[in-house]
């Protein structure tokens, strides 16, 4: 990977999370000295087992609600990066207040924390969920609609409270608005697993797995790589005008979950020929979800210098093998 962040000290909430935890993989390789900040309300231990005997790593058990733990986490940390949040569209309908405390509350003592240290620059995950009800396709960053759901208000707020302390504050903040991410260490258990590792545990045991809806809907999933990519970009640009943005991190490409289905029943079936005479099985479409997702890259590629590295098949390729081997 070109123009990867290296010597420099930055935090990682959310560090024990599917994503946070390749991130931190990646900035330890890179050779940062990097803090993990983590309550393990969704994170796990095992993701950092990697990294805990590292001299170069440092977890702190904490919570971004406690503005003291936040205070102690950014303390002479140069970048961070803020993963942390409580994600999932259906867990934010069944429980608002939870997903608002942590995904608004957290998210401002966090931002307010890293200003109060002096730290220069604060990436943190924004959320495809943003573009709401606005119809066209490609998403446009410049486009948004309204909201579907609690989860997609908490982070539209998160933009603008971070376009805000930039303009306020003069802290330097970046965006991503992460599309349907997908990969190695992700979760396929829990009531809001993603659809990707669920699926492909369900296939290993030969089960069958249920498709919310008629599997028209698409989305643009998005291999893991790809969002380390353009972490690190945004964290060593040094252009003024890509600055206090929000970027879309996608590959550009729409999947059905039929497609989705059908893409993993023939990758796992390599593994367990047995597999590929499984057929899904379909119930109600889930309230709140966006029927389609297609993201345009163009203003990543152009500012940060964005270039995804596997589309959707080739990421998929290497996820099942990743789950095949690990769950």
């Amino acid at each position: 990977m070109e123009r990867m962040l290296s010597d420099r000290r930055v935090l990682v909430t959310g560090g024990a999370g599917f994503i946070g935890s390749n991130l931190i993989e990646s900035l330890l390789d890179a050779g940062n000295q990097v803090v993990c900040l983590d309550n393990f309300s969704t994170g796990k231990r095992e993701n950092l087992k990697d990294f805990a005997n590292n001299p170069h790593f440092n977890l702190i058990e904490g919570d971004i609600r406690n503005y003291g733990d936040c205070e102690k986490a950014v303390k002479n940390i140069e970048i961070v990066f803020h993963q942390a949040a409580l994600g999932s569209v259906p867990r934010s309908i069944k429980d608002p207040v939870s997903s608002t405390d942590v995904n608004i509350g957290g998210f401002v003592k966090m931002l307010f924390a890293a200003k109060e240290a002096n730290v220069k620059r604060f990436i943190y995950a924004a959320s495809s969920s943003t573009y709401g009800d606005h119809p066209d396709l490609p998403k446009v960053e410049e486009n948004i609609g309204s909201p579907l759901s609690p989860y997609a208000i908490t982070k539209y707020v998160d933009e603008l409270f971070a376009s805000n302390f930039a303009k306020t504050y003069g802290i330097e903040v970046i965006g991503l608005r992460y599309f349907n991410v997908f990969g190695r260490r992700q979760d396929p258990d829990g009531a809001y697993a993603a659809v990707i590792p669920k699926f492909v545990k369900m296939l290993m045991k030969h089960e069958v797995p249920l498709i919310n809806g008629d599997g028209a809907i698409s989305r643009d999933f998005t291999y893991i790589d790809n969002v380390i990519q353009v972490n690190h970009l945004a964290a060593v640009i040094h252009n003024n005008k890509a600055l206090n943005q929000v970027y879309n991190v996608a590959h550009g490409e729409r999947t059905t979950l039929n497609e989705l289905f059908y893409f993993l029943r023939e990758l796992a079936g390599k593994f367990d020929k047995n597999i590929l005479t499984i057929e899904p099985v379909y119930g109600p479409a889930r309230v709140g979800d966006i029927p389609h997702s297609l993201a345009s890259i163009e203003k990543a590629k152009n500012l940060l210098g964005y270039s995804p590295e596997l589309n959707v098949k080739e990421g998929l390729e290497e996820a099942v093998k990743w789950f095949w081997n690990n769950l």
